[in-house]
């Protein structure tokens, strides 16, 4: 208790005694037991109510010691498998446990890691990618507050993400890796990279662009072939050495008929060349014989139509020409589409064509447009603009059923420009997006799309859609999400075909069984999302019998059915709302491939560079002894002694309000039995 308190209460106690002394004894006559009786009753309530005001405290420190966190990350990919790395990990993670030096001195805390950091010490080795710089990123937030260091034991071989050399430069901790894995350099033929279109079209040529590898110091002669349902399509000779080790080889090959077409790329293998699955890769085309072309028409200079163009064009199954207001209209007769972006009154002549035609459009409307033209210019909705630029953020319509969004998200989007005013549409519509402006959603739309089978449109209020595609890129490494958004809208308004209550959505080709997953949109009579239905997939080989029945499980505004467990093989199946008379069927391929199996040495000396880069030092399994020794005599790591200092109140405030109404009433009751009131 500090001295000023102590002072304040003595200084109370002789306040209580001195009113005391004034009330009962100072020009009073009469003196006696009673008086000193009820004198001590007041001095009691008065010292109560100045302690209560006084309120003393006393503080008291805690005094703890921090260890630092040593954090053990595990590589679980199967490539550790293959490298018999098992063993060796049992072994360097069994010293390091059972060392008393480490456990006085850090907290021990390990984790394993595939494509995510997973907090478990339990190991399968059974993950199909490898995500270092992930693991690292999560550890660093984990414990964004502590300090500590990170021992990694893996091969080095990333798979998945960022670089993990480049991403060591934001690392808080020091780096101490544990190269796991053969470190000899063995002569090896890879082929690094396939790249090739999605789709082809019938009687074209497709082009496929091999990057072909050597590790090695001779020169070496090989062949690469591709073949097709067994046969060679495409043979080239070719001479590596170390100092050309690297070659890239294009091929044109010849859509014949139509059909998902399984191209196998291979190297033939060096003589003793101990990994020989690097040296073959199977890639999927699917041949269509149809194309949807575009036109976007505009007379503004605006980034949205580059971003419109590329990410409608990702689809390989349609093509988009950009036209002038002034075009010939006889030149438009080929599009199935139209994208009328910012109308103005040079739009005249496309509107004529328009009436004339029919021809489905979305309509891109922002600050540019001319909305007095527009309104009076065609019928299927009207704003009754105020001139006055706003950005407007997204809201999404989960209940939308038009087509399937369930893959959609407009997480971190920016907002759109658009001109403020009541929007009415005159057609039947369903809208997609809404508008929120400063938090308040303005129950107006933002994207509709309306019509029936066979005449459809879509509209949207706002431009700098670009920045949309932009923050799909930042959030997911890819333009993916954007591109599928804006290729399902104009799938929707280039088919005729009516609106389906149940529809599923699949890729025809997988590679490898990660990514492999069927979604499936349902809907009620009346187009309302059912989340209460039961949906099955009927799932069997190519030309078995038998099948198995899996259930599609309910996600956010659609189902879906995870088939990342099945094996490489071609499947045939069928998806049935249980108590409706609604099914689809369809096939799809999973293609054979584990990226873990192309890796047979460990790279220890990227390892060594992301130690160097965070203040670390690279060891091998032979060192854990020195790499224990080396963490524990590192003054960087010495615990810290902190202290809490708990301040608690001196008194218990209910009881001594407690004392004091309870003296008070004692002095009052006293005084009026004896007369004194």
């Amino acid at each position: 208790m500090q001295t000023e308190t102590v002072l304040l209460i003595l200084l109370a106690a002789l306040a209580a005694m001195a009113i005391v002394l004034f009330q009962y004894f100072y020009k009073v006559s009469k003196r006696g037991k009673l008086y000193a009786i009820l004198s001590f009753m007041r001095f009691i309530s008065l010292f109560g109510i100045f302690v209560l005001l006084i309120n003393p405290k006393f503080s008291r420190s805690k005094f703890t010691l921090e260890k630092p966190n040593l954090l053990v990350l595990v590589d679980n990919s199967s490539s550790m498998k293959l490298s018999d790395g098992k063993t060796t990990i049992d072994s360097v993670l069994n010293l390091i446990k059972s060392s008393s030096a480490i456990t006085d001195r850090f907290n021990l805390e390990q984790y394993s890691f595939g494509s995510t950091l997973n907090d478990s010490d339990s190991l399968s080795f059974e993950e199909k990618n490898t995500n270092i710089t992930k693991a690292l990123s999560t550890a660093n937030d984990i414990y964004a507050n502590t300090q500590g260091a990170i021992v990694v034991l893996t091969d080095g071989n990333q798979t998945l993400g960022q670089d993990y050399e480049f991403y060591s430069t934001k690392n808080r901790f020091p780096i101490y890796p544990i190269s796991i894995g053969d470190t000899t350099k063995y002569e090896d033929l890879r082929i690094s990279q396939v790249n090739a279109n999605t789709y082809a079209f019938l009687k074209n040529k497709y082009p496929v662009e091999i990057y072909v590898a050597y590790e090695g110091k001779g020169s070496v002669a090989t062949s690469l072939r591709i073949t097709l349902e067994g046969k060679t399509v495409f043979r080239e000779n070719i001479t590596l050495s170390s100092m050309a080790n690297a070659k890239a080889i294009n091929a044109l090959l010849d859509a014949k008929s139509v059909g998902v077409k399984t191209l196998k790329v291979a190297l033939e293998p060096l003589k003793n060349e101990r990994n020989v699955a690097n040296n073959q890769k199977d890639i999927a085309i699917e041949v269509i014989d149809e194309r949807t072309n575009i036109a976007i028409i505009t007379d503004v200079l605006h980034p949205d139509i580059g971003a419109l163009k590329n990410s409608i064009e990702s689809n390989e199954q349609r093509s988009v020409s950009i036209k002038r207001t002034n075009v010939d209209t006889k030149d438009l007769e080929p599009f199935d589409l139209l994208v009328l972006y910012q109308p103005t009154r040079a739009f005249k002549n496309v509107y004529e064509y328009l009436g004339q035609k029919k021809t489905n459009i979305f309509t891109i409307t922002g600050p540019k447009t001319d909305w007095n033209f527009l309104n009076a210019v065609q019928n299927s909705f009207t704003k009754n603009s105020y001139h006055q630029a706003e950005e407007v953020f997204p809201t999404l319509n989960f209940g939308f059923s038009t087509f399937n969004i369930a893959e959609f998200s407009i997480e971190n989007f920016p907002p759109l420009e658009t001109n403020l005013g009541e929007v009415i549409i005159n057609k039947k519509n369903e809208v997609l997006l809404g508008q929120r402006i400063k938090g308040v959603d303005l129950q107006e739309p933002l994207l509709a799309v309306m019509g029936n089978d066979r005449e459809k449109e879509a509209v949207l209020f706002g431009e700098n859609l670009w920045k949309w595609r932009i923050q799909s890129y930042r959030s997911i490494q890819d333009f993916q999400n954007f591109d599928d958004f804006i290729g399902k809208i104009v799938l929707y308004l280039s088919s005729n075909k009516p609106k389906s209550r149940f529809s599923i959505e699949y890729k025809p080709v997988y590679t490898g069984s990660n990514e492999a997953k069927i979604t499936a949109l349902y809907f009620d009579e009346t187009f309302v999302f059912d989340n209460n239905a039961t949906i099955v997939l009927h799932l069997k080989t190519k030309g078995s019998i038998e099948s198995e029945e899996i259930p599609m499980l309910l996600k956010e505004g659609y189902y879906e059915a995870d088939l990342s467990n099945l094996s490489s093989g071609e499947y045939d199946f069928t998806i049935m709302v249980k108590e409706e008379n609604l099914s689809k069927s369809g096939s799809f391929t999973i293609l054979e491939f584990d990226i873990e199996e192309q890796f047979l040495s460990s790279d220890y000396q990227k390892l060594g560079r992301l130690a160097s880069n965070t203040g670390g030092k690279l060891f091998f399994p032979f060192e854990t002894t020195d790499l224990i020794q080396e963490i524990t005599e590192d003054n960087r790591f010495l615990p810290t002694q902190k202290s809490k200092e708990n301040v608690v109140s001196l008194i218990d405030f209910r009881l001594v309000l407690a004392i004091i109404v309870s003296t008070f009433a004692v002095e009052w009751f006293i005084r009026k039995y004896n007369g004194l009131i």
